[in-house]
């Protein structure tokens, strides 16, 4: 059974509270792409009274993570997943809806595949493009995510 958004969404609600109560919501996914939206709220805002830019942050390392989450999901292996790096770039100030983009699905496919057939882990840098409702980009993210087939005990 595939990763849905409200599958992506239960899981936040249990697994990561903050995402899910911030308003951090993927609203879809597919084998290449995710798109993840989070509005400009009182308690997501910075002094400033724009988005907060650890909210950004959750946002788009959530749109490469749940298609990370999917392809280990669809290995049915036992591989695990991690953060080593991460680099963000703001341009604009986040207000309104912003809407994070990934589009590098086939990436992450490709770097779980060669740890599954080398046994060895294996990095894949993502980016997520966060834009306002006009379309201007307000923030980039890039996150290396490391993954590596479990060994069975």
């Amino acid at each position: 059974m595939p990763i849905t958004p409200k599958k992506i969404t239960t899981f936040t609600f249990f697994k990561l509270p903050s995402v899910y109560w911030l308003g951090v919501r993927v609203k879809s996914i597919s084998e290449t792409d995710c798109t993840v939206k989070v509005k400009h709220r009182w308690i997501s805002q910075n002094p400033f009274k724009s988005l907060f830019w650890a909210v950004q942050g959750m946002a788009a390392e959530l749109s490469t993570g749940a298609m990370v989450m999917s392809c280990i999901h669809d290995s049915k292996l036992p591989i695990a997943m991690l953060v080593a790096n991460n680099k963000a770039n703001f341009s604009k100030k986040a207000t309104g809806k912003i809407t994070f983009t990934c589009h590098d699905g086939l990436k992450i496919k490709e770097a779980i595949q060669k740890a599954i057939e080398t046994k060895e882990g294996q990095t894949c840098w993502m980016s997520s493009i966060g834009t306002n409702e006009n379309g201007d980009v307000v923030s980039t993210f890039e996150f290396e995510w490391t993954v590596k087939l479990r060994s069975k005990k």
